[in-house]
């Protein structure tokens, strides 16, 4: 069996690189080891559609992402009975602290974009988040801390609110929407399947064997493993020149019902609180979830095997609560824990890996969980192309493609996510996931 192209994954990024492939006349086969579309780590999203980066390329990219969940029926060009994944536009606030540089970047990087921003004092966000206190807690400590919960003396003067930022209901359903998208134009998927072999032949790569024995040719494979990514590449033999590697990451992320009196669902937003070290967005039903900002105080958890895990919350998610509860006194934490355990695929800046390897047709969109759901569609438009461009002859590693942002009218270096990179600096090494 013989395709132009084999994808590995049919998360968020996997699907939209494989509508973008075929809608170019790429003959493309999806393969996934879940049974499901959009059934692995893009489920546990929590689907944050953000534009404030600490660097212009991410906040460029970004931006661009948001017009196509802003957009999504006419992107798609499914039918109009089709059942689509929504964007809720409830903004983001982001608390102005030290720790975030009092987001001088991030209002620079806005202004060159011309994204809209509005700069909220203390007695905005009370008006608008009237159960929040502003007292300041930094640094960001866990319970058993003797001074845990203790405010410093100081507070919280401000934020910067991006009104046109928002999350997507249902992370799975975006997924299997792309892929609906992907299959008019004739996109083949194949699920519960294991990639057991990277084949090669000659310096190049020819397909994959499966763990049946079964071998599927391709002058083009992708890895789009998510948490699996590591792995993939391992099987590739292509990671001893890579700067940027990937690992998979233990998140958890806690479900609480929003303080009785206040519709957090209807009226709140999504909040980044560097002063706390936690994230929050509303959820269906009036619920609050939150997530870790992944401060020093709080372990990272490696796993080895991204489908060997403990996938039971820990005291992890208390200490998410009580953090949050210091922001808001009334918040009720339930006695039965609530809310998601799952793996981020990560990079060990943050910033994923958008590139080809060093073996030739092996191409990989790595590293991006926790903080590229939002640039999905623009992510898999890029691979589409920068696979044309590498497949044509060009070097990417010695002139990278010039990607075109098509909504934003802007062109970036797309060698930004190469996987020969330093470490960027001006990374946050944080994300709303």
């Amino acid at each position: 069996m013989t395709f132009d192209a084999i994808i590995i994954g049919t998360g968020v990024i996997g699907t939209a690189t494989a509508f973008e492939m075929v809608k170019k006349g790429w003959k493309t086969l999806s393969i996934d080891r879940n049974s499901q579309i959009g059934h692995g780590s893009t489920a546990g999203s929590c689907a944050i559609i953000r534009m404030h980066y600490s660097t212009l390329d991410g906040t460029a990219f970004a931006w661009e992402g948001y017009h196509y969940w802003r957009d999504w029926a006419d992107y798609l060009g499914l039918p109009q009975e089709s059942i689509l994944a929504q964007f809720k536009q409830c903004g983001c606030l982001v608390m102005q602290t030290k720790a975030n540089g009092n987001l001088e970047k991030h209002i620079k990087n806005s202004s060159n974009l011309d994204i809209p921003i509005e700069r909220w004092d203390a007695d905005k966000i009370k008006d608008r988040l009237p159960i929040y206190s502003l007292e300041s807690f930094y640094p960001p400590k866990l319970p058993e801390n003797q001074d845990f919960g203790l405010a410093n003396g100081a507070s919280v003067k401000g934020g910067v609110y991006w009104p046109k930022a928002g999350y997507v209901t249902d992370p799975a359903l975006s997924s299997q929407n792309l892929a609906d998208a992907a299959k008019q134009h004739g996109a083949k998927f194949r699920m519960g399947t294991v990639v057991k072999e990277i084949l090669q032949e000659g310096g190049k790569v020819k397909g994959v064997k499966l763990n049946t024995g079964e071998e599927i040719h391709a002058t083009v494979v992708i890895n789009v493993a998510g948490p699996g990514s590591s792995h993939i590449n391992e099987m590739a033999g292509v990671e001893d020149e890579m700067t940027i590697k990937t690992r998979p990451l233990l998140q958890e992320v806690v479900h609480v019902p929003s303080p009785e009196g206040f519709d957090f669902e209807s009226n709140g937003t999504i909040v980044s609180d560097s002063d706390i070290a936690l994230y929050c967005r509303p959820e269906h039903g009036n619920h609050i979830l939150i997530g870790s900002e992944d401060p020093v105080c709080d372990e990272h958890r490696w796993v080895e095997a991204d489908n060997a895990y403990d996938d039971n919350f820990t005291e992890q998610w208390t200490t998410q609560a009580m953090r949050y509860a210091q922001r808001v006194p009334s918040l009720g934490i339930p006695s039965k824990m609530r809310g998601v355990v799952d793996l981020y695929d990560a990079s060990c800046d943050w910033i994923p890996i958008y590139d080809k390897s060093s073996l030739a047709g092996f191409y990989m969109a790595c590293g991006s969980s926790g903080n590229q759901y939002k640039n999905a569609p623009i992510a898999g438009k890029m691979m589409a192309e920068l696979v044309e461009y590498c497949e044509a002859g060009n070097d990417h590693d010695t002139t990278p493609l010039q990607f075109h942002l098509p909504y934003i009218n802007r062109t970036i270096n797309a060698g930004f996510y190469s996987r020969k990179r330093p470490i960027n600096a001006q990374s946050s090494f944080s994300v709303l996931g």
